[in-house]
């Protein structure tokens, strides 16, 4: 059974610091890509990143690209995305998706419907 399990959501001040992991089981890890979405209530779904497991390519919205970081810890089956220098813009659901390789070379990674499984999300909210 195949498991994708968001956590690290919380709510912290503008300019601080969150580090969101997303826990992976019951598919083959190293032969996917992990992307990030986020949906706030009122907007639509927005992409953030993508890493490819296997090469480590990693691809970001211009709204996160040097705030944010993805990384893996292909031990534990897991990646993370580091939240830097948060906005109360950035808050919203924060959903990981686990795609066959090559998803993030797909549009970036941004594609919803071409990841095969998705998580329930962790809520991240910041404030002013």
């Amino acid at each position: 059974e195949v498991h994708l399990v968001e956590s690290g959501g919380g709510l912290v001040q503008a300019g601080g610091t969150l580090r969101l992991s997303c826990a992976a089981s019951g598919f083959p890890f190293d032969d996917y890509g992990i992307g990030w979405f986020r949906k706030a209530p009122g907007k639509e779904r927005e992409w953030v990143s993508c890493r490819s497991i296997r090469d480590g390519r990693t691809t970001y919205a211009d709204s996160v690209k040097g705030r944010f970081t993805i990384s893996s810890d292909n031990a534990k089956n897991t990646v993370y995305l580091q939240l830097n220098s948060l906005k109360p813009e950035d808050t919203a659901a924060y959903y990981c998706a686990a795609g066959r390789a090559g998803i993030c070379g797909y549009l970036s990674g941004s594609y919803w419907d071409g990841y095969d499984y998705k998580g329930q999300g962790t809520q991240v909210t910041v404030s002013s």
